[in-house]
């Protein structure tokens, strides 16, 4: 069981595990054609350079970007990625996942039978596994169709992740150790994928975090309560063929000797340097444990092996179904979550970016102050997109392009900054980590935001203004009107033998006259600027007699 790089084949019309060619995206037979997925299959979203750029790592935001788009707005993510050595059979695992996933969403359609016994062979297209001495896959890659599964009262999507296999002989300690931070740091569910047993190098591999962990405890904090958060949520050793069950009949025996070998993997040793990896791993994560399984047979092993399910040890499979079970059971499957708050697909993106940038140079691994900083800064660009978002969204349903209702100036301005208010509170309660003069300057950049926001929508209510623009028509109006009652006084007042009194009323009633015919001609090319003009006096009249005001549509 070992990993390569191929996604599956269509199996039916209506199957959703799409399998096609898993490549390198440094491959020349890689084209940017993978950035709006269509059929599902595995896309890299980082890929690892050679040793003469230091093995930096490129970030493809287009295809990640495209990954996230088929995840509803504001709907959380589960990720679940594997590491572990090359070829011990990380993405046969994770296509197990990607069989199991498929048949629960499609439930319906089936009879009943296990979803294990669904089919003849598992196929060796979604992330490819094989025989063999050979890397195959490089970088990180992800499943291109989210899957989705209900916790409570929502839904969460569920991202799969397959990494470039570690320690053998072309990766280095130090990009092995990049692998395994950059998978730890953007999962919600991190399996470390080893064989017989946990040894003491595999639990080093995780308290090589233990800097930043704390870093990030200890750091700046805006808000006690975020002072007991740890900075990851769950890691789980799968044990592969493991030997040691007592009854592999048992299945039940066998969950409660996994739970007490690894108890006693975890426990407590008096040396020191074996105490601190322990004490720097349960710093580290909420939760770890461990779930182990029998060989899957001597069939399985060799290169020349398809994937048929009737070849694979009986016990083997019902552990799988348990651990899929398992896995992605609502109860515990988490989103991911930063500084103990769920983040979304666009947030999430967000966080993969910045932390794939502190590779980008080379894979030598970033200080903890570095990825602490990438995570505050990936963490206040979503606070300050956030609390933006929501107060235009409020803002667009009181005074934004589609409302038609005008609002007192003076009531606008309240309504902002209240609106404002709330906005802020909504950053306040995001970026709560980090360096408190990088959070105050995102919190001014939010402030600066909304200001401008403010000055379009007082624009866009002016201009639905019933009083604005009247003097068009008043003034002409006064002109007309003044002129006649000057002339109607001195029809009345003067000498009809008046010259200057005769002129005058001639005057005056030209004056008036012309202004009438203007207006005629206005009424007469501008019907309906003319409606406009008598619906607004209308809503003139409302606004000057009514206190109150309707502020929406």
């Amino acid at each position: 069981m070992t990993d390569n790089n191929k996604t599956p084949e269509k199996t039916s019309e209506t199957d959703s595990v799409v399998m096609v060619d898993h490549l390198d995206a440094n491959s020349t037979t890689s084209a940017d054609s993978d950035d709006i997925p269509g059929d599902p299959h595995a896309m890299q979203i980082i890929s690892i350079g050679s040793e003469e750029d230091q093995y930096a790592f490129t970030f493809h935001e287009k295809k990640l970007n495209a990954i996230m788009s088929r995840i509803p707005p504001g709907w959380k993510v589960a990720v679940v990625s594997v590491v572990g050595a090359f070829r011990t059979g990380k993405s046969f695992l994770l296509s197990w996942f990607l069989r199991y996933l498929h048949y629960q969403a499609h439930q319906e359609e089936h009879d009943g039978t296990p979803w294990y016994e669904q089919f003849d062979s598992l196929g060796n297209n979604a992330f490819h596994w094989s025989g063999g001495a050979d890397r195959n896959t490089t970088g990180i890659w992800m499943w291109s169709q989210p899957h989705f599964i209900t916790r409570g009262s929502e839904s969460v999507a569920v991202l799969l992740v397959d990494s470039q296999g570690m320690f053998d002989n072309e990766t280095t300690m130090s990009l092995t150790a990049s692998i395994f931070g950059l998978s730890t740091l953007l999962s919600s569910y991190q399996i470390y994928n080893v064989e017989k047993r946990i040894q003491e190098d595999n639990l080093q591999q995780l308290a090589l975090f233990s800097e930043y962990a704390r870093l990030a405890l200890e750091a700046d904090q805006v808000h006690e309560d975020n002072i007991n958060i740890k900075p990851f949520q769950k890691i789980e050793f799968v044990v592969r063929d493991w030997q040691n069950f007592e009854d592999e009949d048992d299945f039940e025996q066998m969950d409660k000797e996994m739970k007490e070998y690894f108890e006693k993997v975890i426990a407590d040793r008096d040396a020191k340097d074996l105490q601190e990896t322990r004490e720097q791993i349960n710093s580290c994560f909420e939760s770890a444990s461990c779930y182990a399984f029998v060989h899957p047979g001597k069939h399985v092993t060799k290169k020349s092996y398809k994937g048929e399910v009737k070849q694979i040890d009986e016990t083997f499979v019902k552990l799988l179904d348990r651990y899929c079970r398992r896995v992605f059971s609502p109860e515990n499957l988490e989103p991911k979550s930063i500084q103990g708050r769920e983040v979304t697909a666009v947030e999430l993106g967000s966080y993969i970016k910045a932390y794939a940038e502190m590779f980008a140079s080379g894979a030598s691994f970033p200080e903890a102050s570095t990825m602490l900083e990438a995570t505050s800064s990936a963490n206040n660009t979503n606070a300050v997109n956030m609390a933006i978002a929501q107060y235009k969204e409020t803002m667009n349903r009181i005074a934004g392009p589609k409302c038609s209702n005008y609002i007192r100036a003076q009531e606008l301005e309240d309504d902002h900054k209240i609106i404002m208010g709330k906005a802020l509170q909504l950053f306040d309660s995001m970026a709560t980590f980090g360096n408190k003069s990088s959070i105050q300057g995102a919190r001014g950049l939010v402030i600066e935001q909304i200001n401008e926001d403010y000055e379009v929508y007082q624009s866009l209510n002016a201009a639905r203004n019933p009083l604005a623009g009247f003097e068009t028509y008043v003034v002409p109006l006064t002109v007309a009107l003044v002129s006649f009652i000057l002339r109607f006084f001195a029809d009345n007042t003067c000498s009809p033998y008046s010259g200057v009194c005769k002129k005058s009323s001639e005057f005056l009633s030209h004056v008036y006259a012309v202004v009438v015919c203007f207006m005629l001609i206005v009424a007469l090319t501008k019907a309906q600027q003319v409606r406009e003009l008598i619906v607004r006096i209308k809503a003139a009249a409302q606004v000057m007699n009514e206190p109150s005001k309707n502020k929406r549509d």
